[in-house]
């Protein structure tokens, strides 16, 4: 099976779309092939486009995210990522109540893939300013260019 990854946090309009378009960066630019999404383990924004501050980092940092769209977790992930990587400790509890028995997917957080930040959440930006969306940039670009080298 192809590696794959789906990042997932609460509503999908923050923290997810800005962890898929920087391991979509990370990997255009380390050359490999990896299918990648994201989604949310709740359904409030689902077929709205990331939040405007999360559009507007991505594309300080050249990476084009306004074509996504909300989506909830489904139970086909399951059978379709080899690995689903939530973005707090929340949303990774309510990954593992939803993981089949029999789904081999891998389950981790985000900064799990980064040493030193092991066990820690990246923090939500949704009520904070530009300040917090850089912040949330900067850990998911740092976290998803190291989980893309460690799949090589």
């Amino acid at each position: 099976m192809q590696k794959s990854v789906l990042f997932v946090c609460l509503g999908n309009i923050c923290r997810s779309p800005l962890a898929e378009g920087a391991m979509r960066d990370a990997v255009l630019k380390s050359g490999q092939e990896l299918l990648i999404d994201s989604a949310g383990t709740g359904a409030w924004h689902i077929g709205n486009p990331p939040d405007p501050r999360s559009i507007a980092v991505a594309a300080q940092h050249g990476v084009d995210i306004s074509g996504q769209r909300a989506r909830q977790v489904v139970q086909t992930d399951f059978a379709r990522f080899t690995h689903i990587i939530a973005l707090d400790r929340n949303n990774l509890s309510d990954l593992q109540s939803l993981k089949p028995r029999e789904s081999g997917t891998v389950l981790s957080l985000l900064l799990d893939h980064l040493p030193g930040r092991e066990g820690q959440d990246v923090a939500d930006p949704y009520y904070g300013d530009d300040t917090d969306f850089m912040r949330a940039w900067q850990d998911v670009s740092a976290a998803s260019a190291q989980f893309c080298r460690s799949l090589r």
